[in-house]
């Protein structure tokens, strides 16, 4: 018995009638589902140029727009004044920025802790002036608007 005589579905002597519509089904769903696919890399890198913007604001000293610009879920977590303080002290002893390069740069929809959503984990390795190699770790996520906005940021 075919997989779609077991569903009902109906075939010649030989099965070939089930074997085309269960091909066919699933032929049918793959191609339904490649516009999700193809979205990924285009998501990847409209996240990355919205981490590269708010890491200029941060690498400026512009503490209060960063927080301003971070997603909601940013803002709810952290209140303005604490993260303002926060930077200050840690860019602060890390010194300016010298080179920064794309480590890695991955699209989920699952974050451990987080609710699911559209998110990328971006991994940058930056030279700081007081730490020659640091591993900078951006997180923008997709909001309701559509906009990528920055969720989540370390420094290891």
């Amino acid at each position: 018995m075919t997989p779609c005589q077991r569903l009902g579905g109906g075939s010649d002597a030989n099965g070939n009638a089930d074997d085309v519509r269960w091909h066919g089904a699933v032929l049918a769903g793959a191609l339904l589902a490649a516009p999700a696919w193809a979205q990924e890399p285009e998501s990847v890198a409209d996240a990355q140029e919205a981490a590269e913007r708010w890491l200029a604001q941060v690498d400026a000293g512009n503490y209060a727009a960063s927080w301003r610009d971070g997603a909601a879920s940013f803002r709810a977590a952290v209140p303005q004044q604490q993260w303002e303080a926060t930077m200050r002290q840690l860019r602060g002893a890390l010194g300016s920025v010298g080179d920064r390069a794309l480590k890695s740069a991955s699209f989920t929809k699952t974050l451990p802790g987080l609710p699911d959503g559209q998110y990328v984990v971006i991994q940058y390795t930056t030279q700081f002036a007081n730490k020659e190699q640091a591993v900078e770790t951006v997180t923008p996520v997709r909001e309701a608007d559509g906009s990528w906005r920055v969720s989540g940021y370390y420094i290891r």
